[in-house]
């Protein structure tokens, strides 16, 4: 069985500039996992930097509010929203609110720095 425990997976500064915590990665533990999934925060007047990925990626917004920008559209967004984002659509995440805006990414096929674009 494997658990992993937020507070123990360290956190980064990903690529696209949120406060990154990677849970499940099939490179970094022995699963049969096609997913990556990772724990992701916007402090609060922050905006992610546009990026893409060839891959499909889903955020699921655990607390905070944003605006979630997908190629020409832009949504607001909060708790309990699930966001589709397609294969190699310009992205990024603006946190207008005054708490940290936190959610759950998750990259299928599982996330490969080769297949991110930053801006």
């Amino acid at each position: 069985m494997l658990i992993q425990k937020l507070n123990h997976c360290p956190e980064v500064v990903a690529g696209d500039g949120t406060l990154l915590r990677e849970l499940l990665h099939p490179d970094k533990q022995a699963i049969a996992l096609r997913y990556s999934l990772a724990h992701a925060i916007v402090p609060p007047g922050q905006t992610s930097i546009p990026h893409s990925l060839s891959t499909t990626e889903v955020y699921f917004i655990l607390s905070g509010v944003g605006e979630m920008h997908i190629d020409d559209e832009t949504q607001p967004v909060e708790p309990g929203d699930a966001i589709y984002i397609p294969p190699d659509a310009k992205q990024f995440i603006h946190n207008p609110g005054q708490e940290p805006l936190v959610f759950i990414c998750m990259v299928d096929p599982a996330w490969r720095k080769e297949d991110e674009t930053v801006y």
